[in-house]
C-alpha cells in the first residue's frame, strides 16, 4: 500500500473532523454513526451514541458500550444498565428524565472463545472521542453531570481526579453546576460475594440520593 493510500484509509486523529456544522442531538447522533476518529470503529458493530430527552437535567457518562449495547445500538441496556435502573429507582431519580451516554462511543473488546470481553479504552481513544461528549453537553446544558467510573472522570475532569478519593462529592467544574463522580454500575457486578455486592449497591444508591438532594436544592 502506498503512503497516499494509507493516508486515505487511516482513521482521523480524533472525532472533531466528523462533527456536523449544525449541532443538535439528532444531527450529532447521525454524524457519529460514520465516525472514524480512532481505530475502534473497525471492530465495533456500530456507534452507540447517547440517549435521553433534550430537557434532561442530569447527564450520566459511562465508559464505553458493552457487548449488548454494541449489538443493540442503545446505551446501558446490558447487565450494568439494569443495575443502574434499579439504583436510580431506589434514589428517586427517573431514568426516563436522564440523558445517558459514554466517554467512548464504540465497543472495545478482545476475544475469549466465542465471547467478546470488554477492554478498557486508552487515553488516546478517550481523547479522540471527547468532541462528541463535549458536543452533547453543549446541546443539553444539564444541571448535573455524573461521571460513572474513572474513564468518564478522566475524559471530563482530567486524570488527577480519583474516583476512590472523590466519589459522592459535589465537585466544582465548568461542565455543569452540579458535578459528581461515582463508580460505574458494572463494578457492582464484580464484587466477589453477595454481601459485598449488596454493600456496593447501598453505597452507589447513597451517591445517587446525594445527587437527587442536590438537584432538589438547586431547583428551589
Amino acid at each position: 500500500m502506498t503512503g497516499a493510500a494509507r493516508a486515505r484509509t487511516a482513521p482521523a486523529e480524533g472525532a472533531a473532523a466528523f462533527l456536523p456544522e449544525r449541532r443538535t442531538l439528532k444531527l450529532l447522533a447521525a454524524a457519529a454513526a460514520s465516525c472514524k476518529g480512532c481505530a475502534l470503529y473497525e471492530r465495533a458493530t456500530q456507534t452507540v451514541f447517547g440517549e435521553g430527552p433534550r430537557s434532561a437535567r442530569v447527564v450520566m457518562v459511562g465508559e464505553e458500550p458493552g457487548n449488548d449495547e454494541d449489538l443493540q445500538g442503545h446505551v446501558f441496556v446490558g447487565p450494568a444498565g439494569r443495575v443502574l435502573d434499579e439504583a436510580l429507582a431506589a434514589a428517586g431519580i427517573d431514568r426516563a428524565a436522564v440523558y445517558l451516554t459514554n466517554a467512548v462511543k464504540h465497543f472495545k473488546w478482545e476475544p475469549k472463545g466465542k465471547r467478546r470481553l470488554h477492554k478498557k479504552p486508552t487515553q488516546r481513544e478517550i481523547w479522540a472521542c471527547k468532541p462528541w461528549l463535549e458536543a452533547e453537553l453543549a446541546c443539553l446544558k444539564p444541571a448535573a453531570v455524573v461521571c460513572l467510573g474513572a474513564t468518564a472522570a478522566t475524559s471530563l475532569l482530567g486524570n488527577k481526579v480519583r474516583v476512590t478519593q472523590r466519589r459522592g462529592q459535589l465537585l466544582a467544574a465548568e461542565i455543569a453546576p452540579i458535578v459528581m463522580v461515582t463508580v460505574h454500575p458494572a463494578s457492582l457486578l464484580r464484587a466477589p460475594t453477595p454481601e459485598e455486592r449488596a454493600q456496593a449497591r447501598k453505597d452507589f444508591v447513597r451517591d445517587l440520593k446525594r445527587l437527587a438532594k442536590a438537584l432538589k436544592a438547586a431547583a428551589v
